[in-house]
């Protein structure tokens, strides 16, 4: 969408740059693009689903997995219109350490709930029956596609795909219609300041670099005596290291503006972009491998190493402190 935002704030000059980046830009090349994006791939999923909904299906699969990659490009924007009634947990809800998803699942087919058949009901059940991570188990995992009648985990599918798309087109809408203008316009209860929105930019990409590092890489790490393959982020889709490309490159887009391409900030992202690339490892199965997990372990130092970098040296001049820590609100 073209020249929604048309009101521009200009800036006062913060120390270490020459200019400072301006919080509309951000949301017509940065937000508004990447929600585009996934509602028309989600779009393209329901419609997948609708066609064909066999767990079988090529095509299907192939949707999935587009969509999944457009989600993983917002994945970090956890503010405004995703978090609106429970959005993005209704879109990826993981980690899931009490495996709700599978037993929720493994419920709905068990009964053959008649949830499934009502979009409106189904958009009122648990988050963790919902989303990317509950159609991963529909589609690659045979203890559930093997659970009950084929015509039940068809429409289950085709359920789930629905919502997804649904989720998504209410997430653009929000940012078109409102969101977007109270970040490039503000001045309003929700943002006063420039600077305020630009510091919710700088929230969201660091949480989003942490929850790679710490959940992502963290959790299948665990620790070397017990390393945790089982735990690595869509696994039975085979999309652990994936989403890990996938998030670097969308926060290396974000973090590239809110410094004003500060040649650091890109070499930083670039080498860790480039060892996730080089891994060769697509469900981060080396973690339980010592020679493996000592690449692995040096992919998260260099997540690590962005973060240092965008907390000394970009979050001052946004104003936020250098201690800043994105999930304990410090």
């Amino acid at each position: 969408m073209k020249a929604l935002l048309s009101t521009v704030f200009l800036l006062s000059t913060s120390a270490g740059f020459a200019d400072t980046p301006l919080p509309g830009t951000t949301v017509d090349t940065h937000v508004l693009p990447g929600y585009e994006t996934l509602a028309a791939q989600t779009a393209e999923l329901s419609l997948a689903a609708a066609t064909d909904c066999s767990v079988e299906s090529p095509d299907l699969v192939a949707a999935y997995h587009d969509a999944f990659d457009a989600w993983i490009a917002v994945s970090h924007l956890r503010f405004g219109p995703s978090e609106r009634n429970d959005r993005a947990f209704a879109l990826a809800f993981w980690p899931d350490p009490r495996s709700a998803t599978p037993k929720g699942l493994a419920a709905l087919i068990a009964d053959q709930d008649t949830v499934a058949a009502n979009p409106d009901e189904f958009a009122t059940v648990s988050v963790a029956l919902r989303g990317f991570y509950a159609l991963e188990q529909l589609l690659f995992d045979s203890q559930l596609t093997e659970a009950g009648p084929q015509e039940y985990i068809c429409q289950l599918v085709r359920a789930i795909a629905n919502d997804i798309a649904q989720n998504a087109s209410e997430i653009l809408l929000d940012w078109k219609t409102e969101y977007g203008n109270l970040m490039a316009n503000p001045g309003n209860a929700t943002y006063r300041t420039p600077d305020e929105a630009l510091q919710q930019f700088f929230t969201a990409l660091s949480t989003g670099l942490e929850f790679t590092a710490e959940t992502r890489l963290g959790r299948p790490l665990g620790t070397f005596d017990r390393p945790r393959p089982n735990r690595a982020e869509a696994r039975r889709s085979g999309r652990s290291l994936r989403n890990v490309i996938g998030s670097l490159t969308a926060t290396k887009q974000l973090a590239e503006q809110l410094s004003m391409n500060d040649p650091k900030v890109e070499e930083a992202f670039n080498a860790a972009i480039q060892r996730a690339t080089e891994l060769d490892d697509p469900i981060l199965a080396g973690v339980a491998s010592p020679q493996e997990r000592f690449r692995i372990e040096v992919l998260k130092q260099d997540i690590d190493n962005i973060r240092r970098i965008l907390a000394e040296q970009v979050g001052p001049s946004l104003g936020i402190a250098a201690g800043f820590n994105s999930l304990d609100g410090d």
